[in-house]
């Protein structure tokens, strides 16, 4: 399904794991990925604009990063991003350039692109966040079905076999979340759309629309 297709959720110029992001049609096939992408381009990134401070995790100089926050590699924190006071980053992370990652927020497993927000008490796994998304307070990505069978993506009438079994959220362009709520595995939000405080949402929100609940979606005016 067209609408589902990376160059339909993410724009170019947005992240540095751009060549991983748009090597494949559809974006949750790069999240086994993310692990070796890491490894292999931490190293030729440039001593001085980022520094080794750990076993493959490697931070911009420009970056701002709490004491109290615990980072475990391989992870790649880019300029003029901010980690915040107890944040934990579980590995297999980029965070892009002017990103947020607050209080509490738990990642693993992602690629946030840059001036992302997950700015308090956020769970973000196995999940792709675009350029300018924004989850409010306690919303998070659910991303292992309560049967951990393999994730299905439905959109419409299609649905297409992952057979993987974790997969969080696809979130577009600026795409802004809600507090407290809640994506569930395989949820595929499209650019420019907003999603109601304390929903469950599940499949896929097309772009320049407002999840207002279940089948009560709007298009933006």
């Amino acid at each position: 399904m067209e609408e589902l297709k990376t160059e339909q959720l993410y724009t170019k110029g947005h992240t540095m794991a751009e060549d991983l992001l748009f090597s494949k049609e559809y974006p949750w096939q790069v999240l086994p990925l993310i692990h070796d992408y890491i490894l292999q381009i931490g190293s030729t990134l440039p001593s001085d604009r980022f520094e080794q401070v750990g076993e493959n995790v490697w931070i911009a100089r420009t970056a701002k990063v709490a004491g109290s926050a615990s980072i475990n590699g391989p992870c790649i924190i880019d300029e003029e991003a901010e980690i915040r006071h107890c944040a934990f980053i579980r590995g297999n992370a980029i965070v892009g350039k002017g990103a947020v990652v607050g209080n509490s927020t738990e990642l693993k497993n992602v690629i946030l692109s840059d001036k992302v927000q997950v700015p308090h008490y956020n769970y973000v796994g196995d999940s792709i966040l675009g350029y300018k998304a924004h989850m409010g307070a306690g919303s998070i990505t659910s991303n292992v079905k309560s049967d951990k069978k393999p994730v299905v993506i439905h959109a419409n009438e299609t649905s297409i076999e992952t057979g993987m079994k974790k997969i969080g959220a696809m979130l577009g362009d600026e795409v802004e979340v809600g507090c407290q709520s809640v994506m569930n595995p395989g949820t595929i939000v499209g650019k420019n759309s907003n999603i109601y405080p304390l929903s469950s949402v599940r499949g896929y929100v097309p772009a320049n629309s407002i999840y207002k609940a279940k089948g009560e979606i709007a298009v933006k005016q």
